[in-house]
């Protein structure tokens, strides 16, 4: 800060230098006592400490009143100290009709993404009932083709499901009710959900219970858990199997299907990544993993993935208790 304010006053100290180097000049030209030049450069010398001092003392004040400031920058805008010059007032000038601009920006922004979360938060529950509708429609119905379109219709429900988790998530608002629930019971129903895709597929289900209870929101690990069954159908071949167990206080879905590639493992929470399964059959959103992660690490819980190519993915959530919930 001392040399910043050195820099600062540098033009000043150097004329001073020069003042006194003509002074001396005068002086030693006409013959005049030197003494009377050292006398004059020492109380020079010493108001101009007595000066310096003082001016690097409000140079400090204002300099760390300035960084206090600085924490909230929209705010500090508007009530700056008093401006040490015009030039200064300038710049003071600037920076309010440049933080006004910037909120104008933010709140047109704030405006219209508001807007859009209503048209889809509108468009994903008005959706529901021709969903529910063609469901009715198609349990009318015990034919294979009948069978295979309510599996599509499923997965269009839980894409829908998926977008109105998505929306929540960035709101102020989510809904998180924390309790113990009994873990088995929350499996089981995630499995009931996707039982008809386990049988359309012909994989082999395999649920150990663990027999315990666990501190969390039911309804948003429910989301998470069925969005790792989604990916362990999607990605298991026919004949293949799923395993869900518990294992010292984690919930583990192991799958038989194709892997990852381990490229792809360190991005596979990234928000729209889909890496090379993705890629190759063009069906994967890269929103599945991120959404589970958001989730889990606003629980208080943990996700893990260890795979290899063709020899299956194992998740694993680490269910420590849920200490806080971040909103």
């Amino acid at each position: 800060m001392l040399w910043s304010y050195v820099k600062r006053q540098a033009k000043l100290i150097v004329m001073l230098i020069l003042f006194a180097g003509i002074f001396t000049a005068v002086f030693f030209l006409y013959r005049l006592p030197v003494e009377a030049v050292l006398y004059a450069a020492l109380l020079c010398l010493a108001f101009g400490a007595v000066f310096f001092t003082v001016g690097y003392a409000h140079y400090l004040r204002r300099c760390r009143d300035l960084s206090r400031r600085v924490a909230n920058p929209g705010e500090a805008a508007q009530h700056l100290p008093r401006p040490g010059g015009a030039l200064e007032a300038d710049y003071q000038t600037l920076l309010r009709a440049l933080s006004a601009d910037r909120s104008r920006v933010e709140a047109e922004a704030e405006n219209a993404r508001q807007d859009m979360e209503d048209y889809y938060t509108l468009w994903a529950h008005q959706i529901k009932t021709p969903i529910a509708a063609m469901n009715l429609l198609l349990q009318t119905s015990e034919s294979h083709e009948s069978a295979a379109l309510a599996a599509e219709l499923f997965k269009i429900g839980q894409y829908v499901e998926m977008v109105l988790s998505y929306l929540r998530l960035g709101s102020e608002t989510t809904d998180y009710v924390l309790r113990r629930c009994e873990l088995d019971e929350l499996v089981r129903g995630c499995l009931r959900k996707y039982a008809r895709l386990f049988i359309l597929k012909k994989i082999t289900l395999r649920f150990d219970e663990t027999h315990r209870t666990v501190l969390t929101d039911e309804k948003w690990l429910a989301f998470a858990v069925e969005q790792l069954l989604s990916n362990a159908v999607k990605y298991t071949p026919e004949g293949g199997t799923v395993r869900v167990y518990g294992d010292c206080g984690t919930l583990t879905i192991a799958d038989t299907g194709i892997g990852i590639r381990p490229e792809d493992l360190p991005r596979v929470f990234e928000k729209g990544f889909t890496g090379y399964n993705g890629r190759e059959d063009n069906k994967a959103t890269g929103i599945g993993l991120y959404l589970c992660r958001r989730v889990l690490e606003r629980l208080g819980h943990e996700i893990t993935i260890t795979s290899r190519p063709g020899g299956g993915t194992i998740v694993r959530v680490v269910l420590a208790e849920a200490a806080r919930v971040v909103e």
